[in-house]
């Protein structure tokens, strides 16, 4: 936006999110005018995710900061949710998304591009976390690493709990009994230690692992017992054994930059002061709730619940731990894996 308030043009967006903010802009009852007029200092935000409306996240975190932003701006500057994927229902697909300018804040899994983020990804690595809150406090730890991976004004970043083991035919007791199995993980960095306790990894979003395991295109799936929750997955899985030589999956809430940008000053700081370490911290909060809910409908649902022993978990561990040694020199931008895994610790580089 320049000096005068009128709005630039910006070509690059594309017909598809011209017409999106078109269709905003109706749906909250607004005039489309043309010309140079004065612009209102009313300005509402677009927040899309690809959850259902009545998920965790939107009591703990986007409602909150709808509400919050609202009361501090004296309702000059809100919030309007688009739930459900109704802006692009592809999970993956959502960081892209907000780029484009189709939404102006919204929800990531780094997890599922991690190309795109390769040191946010590593917060997954085995032996770094096990608790929502735990990878939350590392994530923030590093976090002064973490935002230059995104193109994107980052809001909140946090995590959830650390995988458990959802099969449908076979339950798994010992490391034996995963060799064979072809088991849905979150994200690629999770693959060779799958791998290398006798598996098959496929790599999936979670909106589609209920139809994978109904249909048996996967036998397991590694994943929060959030995931439970989110996803209906007491339904297929007949199995649930609760630990895996894992991390928690990162997650993290974006405004699109350029948006964030041609605020005021004022706006900004409104932004800026909903968008403090709480916000993170509510998220790894609503994760641990949602997963002693996971568990809850695990065990009303019928499904046997297997907790490792100590000597069969030190087996797991075991396996893959030339893999996890071996990875810990690899490169990820200027850093080493280890390095990274420091700074979650807290250390220097």
């Amino acid at each position: 936006m320049d000096n005068s308030g009128c709005p630039r043009l910006r070509l690059h967006r594309g017909l598809q999110a011209a017409t999106t903010r078109l269709i905003l802009a109706l749906a909250a009852g607004l005039p489309i005018v043309g010309g140079c007029g004065p612009v209102s200092d009313i300005r509402e935000l677009s927040l899309a995710h690809f959850l259902p409306a009545d998920h965790a996240l939107n009591e703990a975190m986007f409602t909150p900061l709808a509400r919050k932003l609202a009361e501090l701006s004296g309702g000059r500057l809100t919030v309007r949710q688009f739930p459900s994927g109704v802006l692009n229902s592809s999970a993956p697909a959502q960081y892209s998304m907000l780029l484009s300018g189709v939404a102006d804040i919204a929800l990531a899994v780094p997890a599922y591009t991690a190309d795109l983020f390769p040191i946010t990804d590593l917060i997954a690595y085995p032996g770094v976390c096990k608790t929502a809150m735990e990878c939350t406090e590392a994530l923030r730890r590093a976090r002064s690493v973490l935002e230059p991976e995104y193109e994107a004004r980052v809001l909140a970043i946090w995590a959830n709990d650390a995988p458990v083991l959802l099969t449908r035919d076979r339950p798994v007791r010992t490391l034996e009994d995963m060799r064979g199995l072809k088991v849905r993980v979150s994200t690629r960095s999770a693959i060779p230690f799958v791998e290398a306790l006798g598996a098959s990894a496929v790599m999936q979003p979670g909106t589609v692992v209920h139809q994978s395991l109904t249909t048996g295109v996967i036998d397991g799936v590694a994943i929060s017992l959030s995931g439970i929750v989110a996803f209906q997955l007491h339904e297929p899985a007949s199995y649930l054994t609760t630990w895996l030589p894992a991390s928690g999956l990162p997650f993290v809430l974006l405004m699109n930059q350029e948006v964030y940008d041609a605020l005021s000053r004022e706006q900004r700081g409104w932004i800026d002061e909903v968008a403090d370490a709480s916000l993170s911290l509510a998220g790894a909060a609503a994760w641990a709730r949602a997963s002693a809910e996971g568990l809850q409908m695990a065990e009303q649902a019928g499904i046997e619940i297997i907790d490792l022993p100590e000597s069969e978990k030190r087996r797991f561990e075991e396996r893959i731990a030339s893999v996890r040694e071996a990875g810990l020199t690899r490169q990820v931008g200027d850093l080493t894996v280890a390095q990274v895994i420091r700074l979650f610790s807290g250390a220097q580089r």
